[in-house]
Parts: structure tokens; sequence; C-alpha cells
């Protein structure tokens, strides 16, 4: 049994007030498992449902949102528990890393005390040896001079300390499970690389699961054992991270490796983002949610409901390899080059 088990996992939120509004699902239908000491990846364009996913995971969704499914983490269904007892597995068993350290950390409040009372609340620990532990974690996640930046603000920090601050706060009670959301979002790349490894080594160590959500392909490369690729709140493929990159099988994935720079393109080439935006898409119940922006449309693409199958053209021994399209990149395509995207597109 895997350690976390999401199924069919749907989240709506009410569309307004008015006689007959209706409401706005972002996720639906939402499955993938996360194994202990396995990185699980998350892929999709800023508005596919990723943050969503995770923060229902966690519980930390407004009440007005109406979710339903399972996220069975360790043999308990996270999202029929009651607050009372989330809270208890919210921080130690199961942590977070918010995508924008700045809003997520309390700006009136010391980085120190942000820590501290993590350990103080989920291990009884002592104030004394919760200043000591979260000197010991700023110092592992990197942080130079721990014990005066204990008594820092947020402010007072650079943008990659703030994001260490937040793994460190993730990391305090070595939960079972970590969600990364957009770890190294408005970090330079020299920070970025330095928080992936940090990750990394952490997951190696000390046997973490971790979900990594991210539109970064580069990170999914480095990091991820398994790979779900999302598209309008659905998941459109999922497989393991060689195979995903060696055989993209749906148009969406095949146009996001597609759309990214490749140090070997010809001097002046062109990148070729995918047609369209994330908001030219038809309900799926009315076909398949990507087929106003995919270049091999056609009306076996507007058959509703398309289900997710496992493809049966994929290896043996690549495994599950699951897909939801129509008319997907033949098995023996690579996928397409910039310049042969962007005559599809023309």
């Amino acid at each position: 049994m895997a350690l976390l088990e999401v199924r069919d996992l749907s989240v709506a939120f009410p569309g307004g007030s008015g006689r007959g509004a209706s409401s706005s699902k972002a996720v639906d239908g939402v499955t993938f498992d996360v194994e202990a000491g396995q990185v699980a990846g998350l892929v999709g364009e800023s508005g596919s449902g990723k943050s969503v996913t995770s923060l229902a995971v966690m519980g930390l969704l407004p009440k007005t949102a109406q979710v339903t499914g399972t996220a069975s983490f360790d043999g308990r269904d996270l999202l029929s528990l009651p607050e009372k007892q989330l809270e208890g597995v919210r921080g130690r068993d199961v942590a977070m890393v918010f995508q924008d350290p700045m809003t997520s950390l309390n700006p009136v409040v010391t980085v120190g005390t942000q820590i501290t009372e993590v350990l103080r609340r989920h291990t009884g620990a002592s104030r004394k040896a919760a200043r000591d532990e979260a000197g010991e974690l700023l110092a592992r996640v990197g942080i130079p001079a721990p014990v005066r930046r204990l008594r820092e603000y947020p402010h007072q920090l650079s943008g990659g300390m703030r994001q260490r601050a937040m793994i460190a706060i993730a990391l305090a009670c070595r939960p079972k499970l970590l969600i990364a959301d957009e770890p190294t979002t408005a970090l330079d790349v020299t920070i970025q690389a330095q928080v992936l490894e940090l990750l990394s080594d952490l997951v190696r160590e000390r046997g973490t699961a971790m979900l990594l959500i991210t539109h970064d392909l580069g990170v999914v490369a480095g990091l991820c054992d398994t790979v779900t690729v999302m598209y309008s709140g659905r998941v459109v493929e999922r497989a393991g991270r060689h195979e995903l990159f060696a055989r993209p099988r749906h148009r969406y994935t095949s146009g996001l490796l597609a759309s990214v720079p490749r140090l070997d393109a010809p001097r002046g080439q062109r990148l070729t983002p995918i047609p369209g935006t994330p908001r030219d898409v038809i309900g799926w119940t009315d076909g398949c949610a990507f087929a106003p922006r995919c270049t091999a449309v056609s009306d076996d693409c507007r058959v509703p409901d398309l289900p997710l199958e496992q493809d049966d053209d994929a290896p043996a021994a690549a495994g599950q390899h699951l897909l939801r399209c129509a008319h997907p990149v033949p098995a023996a395509e690579p996928p397409p080059s910039q310049q042969e995207q962007q005559e599809r597109s023309a």
C-alpha cells in the first residue's frame, strides 16, 4: 500500500451568491499514489489544479470548497478526519513547503518562534530544547549564523533564506510525507539548485516521501521518480520519469517538452509555445479539454468523459503509463521539434 493514496479527488468552488449560480470545478477526479521514499511530480501550467490538489490533501482549503473523494495517508483518510485529529497529523506526519515564503511566514513573529512552536506543539519539547533544535535545523538547511537568524524576522532574510526557513519548519518533526508546492518560485538559478539539492538529500537520507508540485520540467527531470501531468483539473498522463521524457504520449505533455529551451538548438531559433492559453478549454464532459489548443484535434476528441487508461503501446519494462487522449503521439514518434511545432501552429 502506498503511503499516500489519492482517489477520485474533486474540488469545486461556489460560483456566486445569486440564484442558479453554478460551482466551478478546479480539480476533477484526480487519482495518484506516493510511495515511501519516492519523489512524485505533479506537473502542469498555472490553473491546472496542482496547488488546489495539495491544499485539499492538507485540509487547508476554505470551508466553502466542496471536496469529494479520498486521500488515504498511512491508512487514514485525511479528507474525513475531524479537524482536531487532522491538526495532529498536519505538521508532524505530513508537512508542506508553500509557494511563496514571504506570504506564508508570519511577518511579525521571529523565525525562531515559528520553528519552535511546531516542535513544542507536536513533540512536547521544552522551550530550550526546541530552540536548540531550531538552530540545528537552520544550520542543516544551509543558513549561516543560525543562532542569530532565530532572532530575526522574515523580512530580514533573503528570498533563498526564507525558503530554507520554510523547509526547516516543514522538516522540524521529521514528517513521513513532504508536499513541496513550487519550492523554487522567484529564486535565482543558483539558489534554486541549492534548494533542490537540499530536498533531494533529505529525501534520500530520511526516506521521506515527497510530492513535488511544479511547472518546471527541468526540476522534474532531476528529482522525480514518477510524473503526473494535469490539465484543466484532470490527470492527462502519468508515467515513470524516464518513460515520460523518452515517450510522451499526450499531445499536451509533448507540447510541454517541445517548448523547453534546448542548449543544442541552432542559434536564433525561436521558442515554440503551446498555442492558445489555459483558458482555451472545453468542459471535460464535452470531450478533451485540451482540444482547442491541440494541433491533432479531430471529431474523436469530442467524445465525453475520455477515460484515463493504460497505454497499450508502452513497453512492459516501463511499467504503468496512463493516458487520457483519443489521438496520442505515435509511440515511435519522438517529441516534435520546435520547428515542427511552429509549422503545425501556423
